[in-house]
């Protein structure tokens, strides 16, 4: 039987169809100035989703690429940072300062619970040579969010410089990089933005510019400097090398889209599909794996015993033409993620836990059918 297919995972997301087209037009020059006025106008409309109207650089790479970019350009070998890691993205952070000799304090809570920001107050009264504190916003792997406004005020009376990944987060829910005090904000085109993978987005506080000086790790294509010169070296911005043409055109509707709705109402959208998902869940009798701040990009349940969670995952999948997401690295068949981020809707929603209810259904798991659905109607109805 042939189904709509529908892609409910915490990124990549569904693309609008005004964005898919954008793709379908014809390649312009990225030296011209009709592209170079488009990427001013997309640097302008980005500074408003992030909130800042500090320096704001894009570059050609998934988000991980952004990650690398504020690890380079802000440390040398041998410095110390504190990462604070509730999952599996949070962890990438430490991954990466290995990769270039950066000693990290590595502070990590248990999966599913949000990091403290008492603890990260502590670590860094213990040690003043943590020259940058790195975070996650929001915990793909987990369903967690980050009080970044909280650290934000803890790490901004210290010399260290607050780093925030902000890939799944960042226009999808509240994230107030200046008002926060994030120095460094680390963004993805391919969650919230609602646009293809392939584009990652960096914001810069005059405090990590400091930084960004003493910095003596090696970096050519991620070098904030070389991006930054051609940035704002004439009029119009420009990119040192070329840029993802196609996705900055796509970028530049896909603001357009968000402004339409207002971001206020877009993170009030993303609060009532997590509801939905939550209250769905638990009707059916589920526990959800988050016992911290749940993040409204994603929903993290427990795979009920009895249940094979590979067989879940692909039956909703292959049959019911749903995508999730399932759990990553120790949480892999413990745990599936329902994403609700970007271009979804509440249709998107009552489809997924539809799905849901029939896979567990054709496992054996015993649920009055509808409860789900149900549930969820109720929070969208109220």
């Amino acid at each position: 039987m042939l189904y709509k297919k529908r892609l409910m995972t915490p990124g990549p997301t569904e693309v609008p169809p005004t964005v898919l087209a954008e793709a379908a037009k014809p390649v312009i020059h990225h030296r011209t100035p009709q592209f170079r006025k488009v990427l001013t106008e997309v640097i302008a409309g980005l500074k408003r989703i992030f909130k800042t109207e500090q320096d704001l650089l894009v570059f050609p790479a998934a988000g991980t690429g952004g990650m690398e970019s504020a690890i380079v350009n802000l440390c040398s070998a041998g410095d110390k940072i504190l990462v604070a890691s509730c999952g599996n993205f949070g962890n990438r952070w430490s991954t990466i300062a290995k990769a270039y000799g950066v000693e990290t304090d590595h502070y990590e809570v248990e999966w599913g619970m949000s990091v403290s920001p008492a603890e990260i107050e502590k670590r860094l009264q213990a040690d003043a040579g943590i020259k940058a504190v790195y975070i996650t916003l929001s915990e793909t792997s987990t369903g967690a969010e980050s009080d970044v406004k909280a650290i934000g005020q803890i790490v901004a009376k210290t010399p260290a410089v607050l780093v925030v990944d902000a890939i799944s987060g960042l226009g999808a829910i509240p994230m107030e990089t200046d008002a926060w005090q994030a120095d460094v904000v680390v963004a993805g085109a391919q969650k919230g933005f609602m646009i293809p993978p392939g584009l990652a987005m960096v914001s810069i506080s005059k405090k990590a510019w400091t930084l960004a000086k003493e910095s003596k790790l090696p970096k050519f294509y991620f070098s904030w400097e070389k991006a930054q010169k051609s940035m704002i070296a004439e009029a119009l911005a420009n990119t040192p090398y070329t840029p993802s043409v196609s996705l900055i055109m796509q970028m530049a509707e896909s603001l357009r889209l968000i402004e339409q709705e207002g971001l206020d109402v877009v993170w009030a959208r993303h609060a009532k599909m997590a509801a939905a998902a939550r209250e769905a869940m638990q009707a059916l009798g589920l526990k959800l794996f988050c016992t911290g701040q749940p993040s409204n990009v994603v929903t993290s349940v427990r795979v009920p015993e009895g249940v094979d969670g590979g067989i879940l995952f692909k039956v909703i999948r292959d049959t019911y033409g749903i995508t999730l997401a399932g759990g990553q690295g120790k949480l892999k068949g413990k745990i599936f993620r329902i994403g609700h981020l970007g271009y979804a809707d509440d249709w998107d929603v009552i489809a997924a836990v539809a799905a849901i209810e029939r896979a567990l259904g054709e496992q054996g798991f015993k649920f009055q059918l509808g409860v789900g659905v149900s549930a969820a109607q109720k929070v969208f109805f109220s």
